[in-house]
Order: structure tokens, then C-alpha cells, then sequence
């Protein structure tokens, strides 16, 4: 369980250093969705931490998992692929408006036209 959450931390940090270090705007969105995909990871780690049963209705009466964290992941799922869609479609924009992609490319660009 600690190394599963090892991992999810791991690969934040991964994504973080490619969001920082990345000069195209894809890169970027992708590495702010495996953020996303990881922390979405870390949360569902930390709700079934406990070492309770899954939230089914079985025979036997023991301590559940709560579902609330599962529920609210399964939101906070479909509001990044909102955001993602979103972000894509800015990308798209910006690439037919300046003809580049690159961040560098973007910053020299006189945008106050």
C-alpha cells in the first residue's frame, strides 16, 4: 500500500517536471492529465486505506469502504476530460492564430495585436 502511493507521488512528480520543462502546449496538456490521473490514483489509495471491505451488501456485517471519495473521483474524472477537451480545443486556436505551438514561440510573438 505505502509503495502504491510511492508510485502515485512518483509520477506526480514526473508530470509536474514535464509541465515545467515542456516548450509545447500538447506536452503540456498531456502531462497535466497524467497530474490528474495520478492524484485522482492517490486519492482512491488514501479513501480504501483502512483495510475495510468494499461497499457491497454481502452476508457478513463488517466495516465498509466509504464510497464518497469513489463518487466524488468519478466527478473529478469527468471534469478533466472537460478540461482537457477544453484545452485541446484552445491549442487548436492558438495553432491556426499564431501558426505555432511552441511556448517560446508564443512569448516572443507580439499577442497584442
Amino acid at each position: 500500500m505505502i509503495f502504491d502511493m510511492i508510485l502515485a507521488l512518483a509520477i506526480i512528480g514526473v508530470a509536474i517536471y514535464g509541465i515545467c520543462v515542456s516548450d509545447n502546449i500538447i506536452k503540456s496538456i498531456i502531462c497535466f492529465n497524467i497530474v490528474q490521473a495520478a492524484l485522482i490514483l492517490l486519492f482512491i489509495l488514501l479513501a480504501g486505506y483502512s483495510g475495510d471491505q468494499i461497499p457491497i451488501i454481502t452476508e457478513a456485517t463488517t466495516n465498509m469502504v466509504d464510497p464518497l471519495p469513489q463518487a466524488l473521483m468519478i466527478t473529478a474524472i469527468v471534469i478533466s476530460a472537460s478540461i482537457t477537451a477544453l484545452a485541446l480545443m484552445f491549442s487548436v486556436k492558438i495553432f491556426h492564430y499564431y501558426g505555432t505551438l511552441s511556448w517560446t514561440e508564443l512569448s516572443e510573438k507580439d499577442v497584442s495585436k
